[in-house]
């Protein structure tokens, strides 16, 4: 599968984010009663935080899943590990969907660590996926993400979790 990524608009997608991030299976996201003024609101500040950014993936022109990425010494993991040079934090969401597509997800979260490995002076991807969302820490174990630890975020206990480069090349074939 090939995606695209667009910068996303806070205000022109709130309404396709809104149905993502409120689903049911986007629990581990924490918006699940986010209004639509809310999700606007919360995209309108990462637009304008010069440490975190959104992104849209496009399959065939069409949005498929919303992408974040940030500084881990800035944002999210402040105070919570020692971040080395070339850390970037990643987030990614894709939409339920009542036609799955075997290996979608995958694909996905292979296609967002490409792009980040795109830029030479990313070194490695942080992630600190809630302790309790074991099919996300499957998917990225099988991009080469290695566990650390447990840390405790104000709103989740969640698994720290790293991966190289050079682990995504060998999990995934993928050069970057």
């Amino acid at each position: 599968m090939t995606f695209t990524f667009r910068p996303l608009d806070a205000l022109e997608d709130a309404e396709l984010l809104h149905g993502w991030v409120t689903h049911p299976k986007a629990a581990f996201w924490m918006m699940q009663d986010a209004t639509l003024v809310d999700v606007e609101r919360a995209y309108m500040e990462i637009a304008a935080d010069e440490h975190h950014h959104a992104l849209l993936g496009l399959k065939d022109g069409e949005p498929s899943f919303l992408m974040e990425y940030y500084d881990p010494r800035h944002r999210e993991l402040v105070g919570l590990y020692e971040p080395l040079p070339g850390d970037v934090g990643m987030h990614f969401l894709t939409p339920a969907t009542d036609t799955p597509v075997h290996g979608f997800t995958k694909a996905v979260i292979t296609a967002v660590l490409a792009r980040l490995f795109e830029d030479p002076g990313a070194r490695r991807v942080v992630v600190e996926p809630d302790v309790a969302n074991t099919a996300v820490q499957r998917l990225n174990e099988a991009v080469g993400f290695v566990a650390e630890r447990a840390i405790q975020k104000p709103e989740k206990k969640a698994l720290l979790s790293f991966c190289t480069r050079e682990r995504f090349l060998a999990a995934t074939g993928v050069a970057v």
